[in-house]
């Protein structure tokens, strides 16, 4: 049993004595630093660009479905635009609706938008042809 014990003991010295010259000579953290941080950045930067695009297709989906709805119950908001088209035909009266839509965006890379100039917020709009009402 004793034996046992010593050998044991042996074993957790040299073993912490592993570690600490594992960690005296390892020469790889500055240069896993090195390409971590960059490619860190370039994968934020880039899901970015996807949840901007991401966010953009679906407010413009929403700004349509605004405008058609909108178009078709003739209730106009103060945001909208009514354009009215000249027709050659007396009888007919052609309107187009114009709805706006803007959101904020989330960033996940502080000051990007910032530095590229831009601001943080989705602008859309939707068309729609207004239906006459009776």
């Amino acid at each position: 049993m004793r034996d046992l014990l010593r050998q044991l003991g042996g074993f957790k010295r040299r073993r912490a004595s592993d570690i600490k010259a594992f960690i005296r000579f390892e020469d790889g953290n500055v240069e896993s630093s090195l390409v971590l941080i960059p490619l860190l950045i370039l994968f934020l930067i880039c899901l970015e660009l996807i949840i901007a695009t991401n966010l953009r297709n679906g407010d413009f989906a929403i700004a349509q479905g605004d405008a058609s709805r909108r178009a078709i119950s003739g209730q106009i908001q103060s945001t909208d635009e009514v354009i009215e088209l000249n027709s050659p035909d007396p009888y007919a009266h052609i309107r187009v609706l114009i709805s706006r839509r803007r959101t904020g965006l989330p960033q996940l890379v502080p000051g990007l938008i910032a530095l590229m100039g831009g601001a943080p917020t989705i602008d859309v709009k939707g068309a729609a042809i207004m239906e006459p009402v009776n």
